[in-house]
């Protein structure tokens, strides 16, 4: 984890791949970013996390020092007033350049924390998706989420009703053996910041 700025009320960092975002269950699953900031930044408030990167996806996160900053950011991200978007490689060729992928899913709660495709019961997961070329054998993407879900991007590049094709290294819904394989990057974040105002974008190249 790196720290890339930080003030009284925000801290921005990038998180690397296999890296929990907050705590898990159990005393073996607490060292996450959320826990190393609280406790290395004086003042810090109990539950700085605002939003929330899976395990397996590496990049930008932003945390709230403060409660109102913690009310202000969360607030943004609900109301979908944050802007995000991620690199990934996808494990085969894709022809198509661009579109929409709008995918209805929710929780397999027998499988989890696996999402499935559920037309009648699942939430609507929408992201924008461009094809940036074919890289031996790969495909390299950029993801536009236009909804937070959990496990969105991933569902929608391996998914036959998304682009059909999984992410390289995810363990869930591709041929991923390991935590840390997955080529997913959040690679831009543009919030506005909570005591000033000012719109602020931070980017980080994608380490593949």
């Amino acid at each position: 984890m790196t720290i890339l700025f930080q003030d009284a009320e925000i801290v921005v960092v990038e998180k690397a791949s296999g890296f929990l975002s907050v705590p898990g269950r159990g005393p073996e699953k607490i060292d996450s970013v959320s826990h190393r900031i609280r406790n290395s930044i004086a003042g810090c408030i109990d539950q700085p996390a605002v939003h929330r990167l899976d395990m397996d996806t590496s990049g930008l996160m932003v945390l709230a020092l403060t409660a109102e900053a913690h009310r202000h950011l969360s607030r943004q991200f609900q109301e979908r007033q944050t802007e995000k978007h991620y690199l990934a490689l996808l494990e085969g060729e894709l022809q198509e350049e661009e579109g929409l992928i709008r995918l209805p899913f929710r929780l397999d709660v027998e499988n989890r924390p696996h999402q499935i495709y559920d037309a009648i019961h699942g939430k609507m997961g929408i992201s924008h998706w461009k094809n940036l070329g074919i890289e031996n054998g790969f495909t390299r993407i950029a993801f536009h989420p236009i909804t937070g879900r959990t496990h969105q991007l991933r569902v929608h590049a391996a998914h036959e009703k998304g682009l059909g094709i999984p992410i390289v290294g995810d363990p869930l819904y591709g041929s991923g053996s390991e935590p840390g394989e997955l080529k997913l990057h959040a690679t831009e974040l543009s919030f506005t910041h909570p005591n000033s105002g000012e719109r602020l974008t931070f980017k980080s190249p994608a380490p593949f």
